[in-house]
């Protein structure tokens, strides 16, 4: 019996060990700015602004794990993330914290591999809006990157996409074409152009068909 109680003990304390390790490595349920939220090594970025209109500054969050089985190094030393980055809403309190509205951990690309990266950011502006811009580029397979741009308004309990954009360029051409959906005017722009060339852009409106709003959660680039 003592034998057996020795050997659940330690099956308990590795258990609990193991745990605490997968709790230090998660982003806090609530903390005073990103620096205190995002766990040490996790590289973030983060935007501050009023999601929610009710005075107090809100926190957007993108953090990026460490964790070793999606880390590559290469030859010279650099080291390549391959981990899936995570997205979290914090809401501001009148006590100066800030608490986790919701997380998403899929909705944001991750790079895949060392030869195309994306390039993410995000801004919350003085409306309330939260902007995302996704920007692939490969160093080689392919003359052309793609910017996506994403804007959602905090609305009726959630966040719904109010816009999208989409930009591709050719490097080899020159060739420019960007695509726009307003989903409050519910009308589409697409502007084509040529950076070589000084010739002023051509534009194309159409209608859109009405639909139900997204939600913020689908993930991004599908």
């Amino acid at each position: 019996m003592k034998l057996i109680s020795k050997k659940l003990f330690i099956v308990l304390l590795f258990s609990l060990f193991a745990i605490g390790s997968l709790e230090a490595q998660s982003l806090k349920q609530q903390g005073t700015g990103a620096d205190d939220i995002v766990p040490q090594g996790w590289s973030h970025s983060e935007a501050m602004g009023d999601l929610n209109k009710d005075g107090i500054a809100d926190l957007a969050v993108m953090a990026t794990p460490n964790f070793k089985e999606k880390m590559k190094i290469r030859d010279d030393g650099y080291e390549y993330n391959f981990n899936q980055p995570v997205l979290a809403i914090y809401f501001g309190t009148t006590g100066g914290q800030l608490r986790l509205w919701k997380q998403y951990d899929e909705v944001l690309p991750a790079n895949e591999d060392e030869f195309c990266s994306y390039d993410i950011s995000m801004e919350i502006t003085n409306r309330g809006v939260l902007n995302f811009s996704i920007q692939l580029w490969c160093s080689m397979g392919s003359y052309g990157t793609t910017t996506n741009r994403y804007s959602y308004r905090f609305q009726d309990g959630d966040f719904f996409l109010i816009g999208k954009e989409e930009e591709s360029a050719q490097r080899n051409t020159g060739e420019v074409e960007v695509n726009s959906e307003n989903y409050l005017t519910w009308k589409r722009q697409v502007r084509k152009s040529n950076f070589t060339k000084k010739a002023p852009p051509r534009e194309k409106w159409s209608r859109l068909e009405k639909r139900a709003l997204e939600k913020l959660g689908e993930r991004m680039l599908e």
